[in-house]
C-alpha cells in the first residue's frame, strides 16, 4: 500500500507578513488566526492544503541553509487547482492587481489551462484548470 498523508502543510519565507496577508487577501484566500502572530501566519488554501507565510528571521530558524532569493532563483513552484478556466484568470488577475507580478504566459493544452504570477516575494503560484472529462478513471 503507498504511503498516504492527509495534509499539506508549505513554508514560504516572506520579508512583510502584514503585506503578504493584505495582498493573498485581495486573491480571496484566508487566514487561520489561532496560527497568527509576528512571525507567521497560516494561509487556507482548503481543509488539506495551508500555506505557513514565515518572516525571513523565523524561517531561517527552521533550517541551516540560507534562504533563496526568489527574485533571482527558484526552488519551488506552488501550484493550485481551480474549478475552471474563467476562475483562473480571476484568481491570476487578483494577484496581479494586488501587486504580484506576472510569471508565465497563460497556457491552453485544450484539457488543461493554467497561467502563473509571482507573490510580493517573488515565490511562483501556478493556478491551473484541468477538464475532468479528459481525466481517466481508474
Amino acid at each position: 500500500m503507498a504511503l498516504q498523508l492527509d495534509k499539506i502543510f508549505v513554508n514560504l519565507p516572506v520579508k512583510n507578513l502584514k503585506n503578504s496577508i493584505e495582498f493573498f487577501s485581495k486573491i480571496g484566500f484566508a487566514f487561520n488566526p489561532q496560527f497568527t502572530d509576528d512571525n507567521a501566519t497560516c494561509m487556507v488554501i482548503s481543509d488539506h492544503i495551508y500555506v505557513m507565510l514565515l518572516v525571513e528571521p523565523y524561517y531561517q530558524t527552521f533550517t541551516n541553509k540560507e534562504i533563496a532569493d526568489a527574485s533571482k532563483t527558484n526552488e519551488v513552484i506552488v501550484c493550485v487547482s481551480a474549478d475552471s478556466r474563467e476562475q483562473v484568470d480571476e484568481i491570476v488577475n487578483k494577484a496581479l492587481e494586488a501587486g504580484g507580478k506576472p510569471s508565465n504566459d497563460k497556457q491552453d493544452h485544450g484539457f488543461m489551462y493554467g497561467w502563473s504570477f509571482q507573490d510580493l516575494d517573488n515565490h511562483l503560484w501556478e493556478v491551473v484548470y484541468m477538464d475532468p472529462s479528459a481525466v481517466q478513471q481508474q
